[in-house]
């Protein structure tokens, strides 16, 4: 019972160190327990996406998918403080130019935005209002269907657990990354010391399996409903690829520009691999021929 309860206040802390959401008194902080709430990012990560798949499903009723789509990114943008979506404007406004690697971090832990950070963010925002626009959008050949309406509740089902499953992983490389990339900052003056600390391998195996948890939770849901299941592992696998190599990508850039990671970074790599997450995604669900 005991090692129960501090799993349950892990999976607290890690809520509200990525959400606005309020934790009872009973939790606690422990400066080291921020290590170890890092196993449960990606549960975060997919009930974040389930509050935006929530939204997007009852504005769907009132207004078209484009519009439900940006309230939803509207609402999970302001569950989580925009957390993520800041440290990829800080990490494009550092990295976007040809600056040495300690401007480059000066630059980033500048509060204000500048160019090449507001141009990430615009264009990161409105590819994944694009991906999920699209993929709650029939095409004109489903239109001209017997069974239309049908085919926008499949889509919109489909949108909504594209949008767990790409919440959920996507969490998972920030662990990853600080797992195997040193920190590049001075750790004696981070914000979150334990968090530029290299996790260790029982945390990111334990991330691993809650991420798997959600992926086995979402084919149990599709089983049990009778939905397509191959169609669900296509995706998902598809999506876990591109936010592989995702995850690779960022690795090496960031390496190689800064000689390991930022918090910046990390929140970058979450919404970067999200992004290509979604766009696996819709490139199985619904292609465009």
């Amino acid at each position: 019972m005991k090692a129960l309860l501090h799993e349950i206040r892990l999976s607290l802390i890690a809520l509200q160190f990525l959400t606005r959401v309020p934790v009872p008194g009973w939790v606690g902080f422990e400066p080291t327990w921020l290590q170890g709430c890092l196993r449960y990012f990606p549960l975060i990560g997919a009930l974040v996406g389930l509050a935006g798949a929530l939204v997007l499903a009852a504005t769907a009723f009132w207004w078209p998918p484009a519009v439900a789509v940006v309230l939803s990114m509207a609402f999970t943008v302001w569950l989580t403080g925009g957390f993520h979506e800041d440290g990829l404007a800080d990490t494009c406004d550092g990295l976007g130019g040809a600056v040495s690697r300690e401007r480059a971090l000066t630059i980033m832990k500048d509060s204000r935005l500048g160019s090449y950070g507001a141009l990430g963010l615009i264009l990161m925002l409105l590819l994944k209002a694009a991906v999920l626009a699209s993929l709650a959008t029939p095409l004109f050949n489903e239109l001209d269907s017997a069974e239309s309406s049908h085919v926008r509740q499949v889509l919109l089902a489909w949108t909504m657990m594209a949008m767990i499953w790409c919440h959920a992983a996507s969490r998972l490389v920030p662990v990853c990354l600080i797992r195997f990339l040193p920190y590049a900052g001075d750790l004696d003056h981070a914000k979150a010391k334990p968090l530029a600390m290299q996790v260790s391998w029982p945390n990111l195996l334990a991330a691993v399996v809650v991420t798997g948890a959600v992926a086995g939770l979402m084919w149990l849901w599709f089983s049990f409903t009778g939905w397509p299941e191959g169609t669900l592992l296509a995706a998902m696998l598809k999506s876990t690829l591109a936010m592989v190599l995702g995850a690779v990508v960022c690795a090496r850039w960031f390496h190689k520009r800064l000689g390991g990671f930022t918090g910046d970074t990390l929140g970058a790599s979450q919404q970067i691999t999200e992004v290509l997450g979604l766009m696996a995604w819709l490139a199985v669900v619904h292609p465009v021929a």
